[in-house]
């Protein structure tokens, strides 16, 4: 019997949220179980609510705390792994691709079983149960799925698990107000951020799609980016792109600044329907179950699209080479005309 379940995901939001339905399946298999999670500071805040999770242990990377040494930030660090050992875990299962570095951390929680990944006919010292690296394409929930099923986990991954918080939800209610607008047509987010240049799509297509949607008048029109300057050097962000889209567009664009995960995650839940690129905002949708508009490199897809939601991927070599036109038509068949709340 296991009475204390650790799961490791020390990376991006978006690999996080794909890893909530092992958990889901592990709390089904043993409900009696004490369930905890180690996360990194950045991503902590997705798991928070989550009615699955009992404790969340959070440790920080030194880019995330530019303010401290690197020494402190090692020395916390060591200081939480040595109170995650003293809880004498059952099992810890190393989430996320083959890694030495995810490897040793599950090696020094001290569980008596780790699980993770390792390549096809290798081996890890820190692994008590080695799983081979799948050859095959599989979605990320797959792929972490298939590690709890050595735990006796059967079926089907069930559907990604976030909760949005009360207060947030509350305060993006109370800005749509102020902004003069009611919930008598369908919102629809637009995220135009994601890390990396193949992910990205060109900010005057961005643009020429919010206008196209502006005059046609048949939505809000919600602009979500992510906070701070692109000089930031522990979080790049896009306030100066979004300047110039907030320039470009007229009257009826809604620019919600979310400077927490929380506050994007409320924006999000608030829309009717959702177009990302390929990062933390598309899975956050898809977790919350928004119909959604995705732009992703057709390399990425197989592994990263929304998952278990009603959803248009588009995808190319390049993102930027995607035409505006084929994302309205993407948004037509998911908010056909008359239908404004599907």
């Amino acid at each position: 019997m296991l009475n204390r379940i650790l799961f490791i995901r020390r990376d991006n939001v978006g690999d996080l949220i794909c890893t909530t339905p092992a958990i889901h399946a592990v709390r089904e298999r043993y409900p009696q179980a004490r369930i905890g999670i180690l996360v990194n500071s950045y991503n902590a805040d997705i798991v928070a609510g989550n009615p699955d999770i009992d404790t969340v242990y959070v440790y920080r990377k030194a880019k995330h705390v530019p303010g401290e040494g690197r020494l402190a930030v090692w020395w916390s660090n060591l200081q939480l792994l040595r109170g995650i050992r003293r809880e004498r875990y059952d099992v810890a299962i190393a989430c996320g691709s083959h890694s030495p570095t995810l490897a040793g951390y599950a090696g020094r929680t001290g569980a008596a079983r780790r699980i993770g990944y390792v390549p096809a006919g290798g081996r890890n010292r820190w692994y008590t149960d080695p799983v081979a690296v799948c050859a095959d394409p599989e979605h990320e929930v797959e792929r972490v799925f298939r590690l709890v099923q050595t735990l006796g986990v059967t079926g089907e991954p069930s559907g990604m698990v976030l909760v949005p918080n009360s207060d947030e939800m509350a305060r993006f209610a109370a800005f749509r107000q102020e902004q003069g607008r009611g919930a008598k047509r369908p919102l629809v987010a637009v995220a135009i951020s994601a890390r990396g240049a193949k992910k990205q799509w060109p900010l005057d297509k961005f643009i020429t799609l919010l206008r196209h949607l502006e005059e046609a008048a048949r939505c809000d029109l919600l602009l979500l980016w992510a906070p701070g300057p692109q000089s930031s050097p522990a979080f790049p962000g896009d306030d100066e792109a979004a300047d110039q889209v907030i320039a470009a567009c007229g009257p009826g664009l809604m620019a919600y600044p979310t400077k927490t995960l929380p506050s994007l995650v409320a924006a999000l839940a608030s829309a009717d329907l959702v177009v990302s690129l390929d990062t933390g905002s598309l899975h956050m949708a898809a977790a919350l179950g928004k119909p959604t508009v995705a732009l992703m490199h057709e390399g990425n897809a197989p592994f990263w699209y929304p998952w278990q939601t009603r959803s248009m991927v588009l995808t190319a070599t390049s993102v930027a080479t995607i035409e505006v036109a084929e994302v309205l038509a993407a948004l037509e068949s998911l908010l056909p005309a008359g239908d404004a709340r599907r």
